[in-house]
């Protein structure tokens, strides 16, 4: 389990330095009368810091060499 914790952690890691970060839509509804209907959607931008990345990796490798200790 260690090991693959570890794994995800490198992953996730060198995800977060490749990108740095990641975008999502939500659609909103504005105007709901009747049969009218208006919706709007909204684009967030999560910024993902080089060091966040950095530690995850960082913490994945130590736990590999934790389980391969073991």
């Amino acid at each position: 389990m260690t090991r693959t914790i570890g794994l995800v952690l490198i992953v996730v890691g060198l995800i977060g330095l490749a990108w740095g970060g990641f975008t999502y839509t939500t659609r909103k509804n504005i105007i709901d009368v009747g049969p009218i209907h208006a919706t709007r959607d909204q684009t967030h931008t999560v910024d993902l810091p080089p060091i966040a990345g950095a530690i995850a990796m960082l913490g994945g490798i130590a736990l590999l060499l934790v389980a391969k200790r073991a």
